[in-house]
């Protein structure tokens, strides 16, 4: 039995301030990053007391990797032995010395917002994570202002290093038929995550073999369905893990319908699935 986690605890601070974010540029007090510390701890010390295989992906509001905490639980959680994999959603702008501490079963799912840093910082971390052997994505929001952002980071990473578009879908309209081809040179499976997908009363893992985790353990199906399941820090946790249908209209987001069968997103990355990384020939 494996199960992927989706853990979120109650952090909040980011040092970028992009303009579509709304915990840009937030800033947690003291009290605050020690509550969210001992979720962390109280999460890990659960995680080694589970029999089932384990796939974590951490989704944090704000950016996580420049906490020390943060570091050492990946670095930790990569060695334990019923977890198969750990990532964690990063802009890259942490340390990443103390990861080099960590098994092959660490990812990091890396996100370059050319507004908030510079290319050459950015990629500078990427060749840290290839020195270090540290499996990583990278992915860029699809605004159009980063369009050669996007052109001269595919040319730089290397060739088999997926760069994901991540489709902005605020605006219906936004992209013209040129835009999408173009995008579709960068990822391939751009038109894939352009659109959202009907979901409404469609077969979904999200609530059976992955759910989302908050700070206090409650479960969830996923980030997008609010209808606490039970938590995990109950004895009975395991019995809510179910076969369930999709109660909202459309699922838009990869880390949502990834857990859709019919989809095949699974098969398509492989076991890097979870970071949204693909072995590029």
């Amino acid at each position: 039995m494996r199960w992927d986690l989706y853990y979120r605890g109650s952090l909040s601070s980011c040092n970028y301030s992009c303009g579509y974010c709304p915990f840009a540029k937030t800033r947690n007090t003291r009290s605050e990053l020690e509550r969210d510390r001992r979720q962390l701890l109280r999460f890990q010390q659960w995680t080694g007391q589970q029999t089932a295989r384990l796939g974590i992906l951490f989704t944090p509001w704000g950016e996580a990797l420049g906490l020390r905490a943060y570091r050492r639980a990946l670095v930790e959680l990569s060695h334990q032995p019923n977890i198969e994999r750990v990532a964690i959603q990063t802009n890259l702008s942490a340390p990443l010395d103390e990861l080099a501490e960590a098994s092959p079963s660490l990812a990091l799912w890396a996100t370059y917002h050319p507004g908030q840093t510079s290319f050459r910082r950015f990629t500078s971390r990427c060749e840290k994570l290839e020195q270090l052997k540290i499996g990583y994505s990278v992915g860029v929001v699809g605004l159009k202002e980063n369009f050669d952002a996007l052109v001269r980071l595919r040319q730089w990473l290397p060739a088999h290093r997926y760069l994901w578009v991540n489709a902005y879908k605020r605006q219906s309209d936004y992209y013209s038929a040129a835009d999408i081809d173009f995008l579709k040179t960068i990822d391939a499976y751009f038109a894939y995550n352009l659109h959202r997908y009907p979901s409404l009363n469609t077969p979904c893992e999200a609530g059976q073999h992955s759910f989302a985790v908050d700070g206090d353990g409650f479960m969830r199906r996923c980030h997008f369905v609010g209808e606490i399941l039970g938590n995990i820090y109950e004895a009975d946790f395991a019995r809510q893990l179910q076969p369930r249908l999709c109660p909202n209209d459309t699922c838009g987001c990869y880390i949502g319908y990834i857990h859709r069968p019919a989809l095949q997103w699974k098969e398509r990355f492989g076991p890097g699935y979870l970071e949204r990384s693909l072995a590029l020939q």
